[in-house]
């Protein structure tokens, strides 16, 4: 049985039998790459700049590219696929970029100087009153004064460093 060869573009019509191979279809320079390996290209596009800047919008992005990526390699249609990565993208940013900002504000740096000995305790080493006496603070000997006038502490006690004011550490 003859029958028409479908790759044909004679006007004269091909016979072909129907065991015969056919020709392979014609040379395209085009390479065709499925959607997800598109999304992880992207994904990785926008890796770089996070790396780059450390801005943490990227890298938001780049997971939004992945979960598109994702979508894509299920079967999903572009419209899904992109649905899918500004659906992730802007739930990152909504959700996590205000808990790193609130983490970043709530990071003090540590304290240096006379700043590092408020809230430490010390040793007596001479009575010390409203007036004045001395302390061992830090393994170093400054003079002191009680917070309130009436207090006196008594050598050997331990105090706690309130303020510094001048080269007077402030005692309760």
């Amino acid at each position: 049985m003859n029958r028409r060869d479908p790759h044909s573009r004679g006007t004269a019509p091909h016979l072909t039998a129907p065991c015969s191979v056919r020709p392979h279809p014609p040379y395209h320079d085009r390479v065709d790459i499925d959607a997800w390996i598109w999304w992880l290209i992207v994904a990785v596009g926008l890796g770089i700049p996070l790396v780059l800047t450390a801005m943490p919008e990227f890298g938001m992005f780049a997971v939004g590219a992945v979960a598109g990526a994702v979508t894509a390699a299920l079967g999903f249609g572009i419209v899904a696929q992109v649905i899918v990565f500004a659906v992730v993208s802007v739930a990152l940013i909504a959700v996590v970029r205000p808990i790193a900002a609130r983490h970043r504000a709530g990071t003090a740096a540590p304290a240096t100087g006379i700043d590092a000995l408020k809230g430490r305790q010390a040793r007596v080493v001479e009575r010390v009153d409203g007036e004045g006496g001395r302390i061992k603070l830090a393994g170093e000997i400054w003079s002191a004064r009680s917070l309130d006038a009436d207090r006196t502490f008594e050598p050997g006690e331990e105090v706690d460093v309130v303020e510094i004011d001048g080269a007077t550490a402030v005692v309760i």
